[in-house]
């Protein structure tokens, strides 16, 4: 058995060392320390790797995106914050505004990426995998900014995803979703309770 489960891990490192850091890079999110970033690069680009693989195209172009998104973030963690008070960047709220502006960018972002995986490529679940992918765009978009509204996002997006990685047999990175969507439970929790101490303050 123990040779087994060995000769498993060996066979699946990527998606397992994958899965690690993609912990790590939720613990990280949620204690708002900048190692979020280069954790989350590289978490980004070992699945990308494990979803070409797979067939989880617009997933694939996503770890890409996620790994461009990982240098602003982390720039904008480091000197976004007002120098004269040299806080880190404060959680907020999104506004009304910018929150229907985001809807209507997640509509076209989804029907351009449907579109693509339609017409240029074998997916063989082009229509679930453009709709995560089109949400978790824009939520990691929303953590750089420090919206706290980006991890009900991915409460659903993780739980969403678990179903779609049961299908496909990766069960690594099935538990590692599971375990995203309990983290960003708990990381919402936390933020929020840092948002209301800013409001305090």
């Amino acid at each position: 058995m123990t040779g087994l489960i060995l000769e498993w891990l060996l066979s699946n490192k990527i998606e397992v060392l994958g899965a690690i850091l993609g912990i790590t890079y939720i613990f990280f999110s949620i204690r708002q320390n900048i190692l979020t970033w280069p954790t989350g690069l590289l978490t980004s680009a070992l699945y990308t790797i494990v979803f070409f693989q797979s067939k989880f195209y617009a997933d694939m172009g996503l770890q890409i995106y996620y790994v461009v998104i990982s240098i602003y973030g982390w720039y904008f963690w480091l000197k976004g914050a007002k120098p004269e008070n040299g806080k880190t960047v404060p959680v907020r709220n999104l506004t009304k505004k910018l929150s229907y502006k985001l809807v209507i960018v997640t509509v076209v972002i989804y029907f351009v990426l449907l579109t693509i995986l339609l017409e240029f490529t074998d997916s063989d679940v082009p229509f679930m995998d453009s709709f995560t992918t089109a949400l978790s765009i824009v939520a990691t978009w929303m953590l750089a900014k420090k919206y706290i509204e980006h991890w009900l996002i991915w409460i659903f997006v993780d739980l969403f995803s678990s179903g779609l990685y049961i299908y496909k047999n990766l069960w690594p990175t099935v538990i590692l979703f599971l375990v995203y969507t309990t983290m960003a439970y708990f990381g919402f929790k936390e933020w929020n309770k840092n948002l209301k101490q800013q409001t305090i303050e």
